[in-house]
């Protein structure tokens, strides 16, 4: 052993280091100053971002809408011993409509939470008292000012929780957000979607009823015009065919006879026509396949 192999074994060891192997230099396990970094991954998922900037944004948009909620429903009630408060409820129940589409489309945007819009409400054709009862018992617009009112104080709870998660206990905020959010999820789904099955279905009968009705209506009206301009004129005439006919029986029996003869094809052809009215009140295709 040379003084020089001495030398090197010592300083190996006070260094806590050991010899190369050979062919393997710059290849250790260990990152050094020439190793490239790995690349940068987000902290957050875009998700709880999305789901952070709906809490954020629940507290403001719900301040405003619970102060005009409030503006129209003491001034609805209020005036409503006047002209004025009940056609103000409903107009403010449509606005409710209004701002329950805008909250399914921020639900939609922020939370993935996809809701069906509601049906609207049928009052085409009607006069305006009926107008103005629909638009008060509209159980949409009702529960669209109910999440308007609830949402506020829960906001107010959340609001400065989602900040001090921000702030202070930010590696757990997906899990913070997301369990305030799916609050917001219920809310949504519980208010903000449509009616149930019976409520659509009794506002589809009520279509149909009105549809039918209607229909109704005009048979009947193209009956009486039938029946005016058809039937009940030849019927008439017929009948003063044969008055004439008794006056010229004696005087000219001949003249008497063709007016007799006439009389006959009136009578066929009201009867023909009385066939072809009731046949339109009642299709023979009915009776033939139910």
């Amino acid at each position: 052993m040379t003084a020089r192999s001495a030398h090197d074994r010592r300083h190996d060891h006070l260094s806590g280091g050991t010899a190369p192997v050979p062919g393997t230099a710059g290849h250790g396990h260990r990152h050094g100053d020439g190793d490239p970094l790995p690349p940068p991954r987000a902290a957050l998922a875009p998700a709880t971002w999305r789901e952070v900037a709906h809490l954020l944004t629940d507290f403001p948009l719900g301040v405003l809408a619970f102060a005009v909620l409030t503006v129209w429903l003491v001034a609805g009630i209020g005036l409503s011993v006047t002209v004025v408060g009940l056609p103000l409820l409903a107009v403010g129940l449509m606005v409710c409509r209004q701002y329950g589409k805008l909250e399914r489309a921020r639900a939609r945007c922020l939370l993935g939470v996809r809701v069906d819009e509601p049906s609207p409400l049928h009052t085409a054709g009607n006069g305006f008292f009926t107008w103005l009862w629909l638009r008060l018992k509209d159980p949409v617009g009702w529960r669209h000012a109910l999440y308007a009112f609830i949402r506020l104080p829960w906001s107010i709870l959340t609001f400065p929780l989602t900040i001090v998660t921000l702030l202070l206990l930010w590696p757990a905020l997906p899990w913070i957000a997301r369990g305030l959010t799916n609050v917001d999820r219920m809310m949504v789904r519980g208010l903000l979607s449509p009616s149930d099955e019976l409520e659509r279905r009794i506002a589809e009968l009520k279509t149909d009823r009105a549809t039918v009705s209607d229909t109704a209506a005009a048979d009947l009206r193209r009956i009486e015009r039938d029946l005016h301009d058809g039937a009940q004129a030849r019927l008439v005439a017929l009948a003063m065919g044969l008055g004439l006919a008794k006056e010229k029986l004696l005087e000219d029996p001949d003249a008497a006879a063709q007016m007799v003869d006439e009389a006959h094809g009136e009578v066929k052809l009201a009867l023909q026509e009385l066939r072809d009215l009731a046949r339109g009140i009642h299709p023979a295709i009915l009776t033939d396949r139910g």
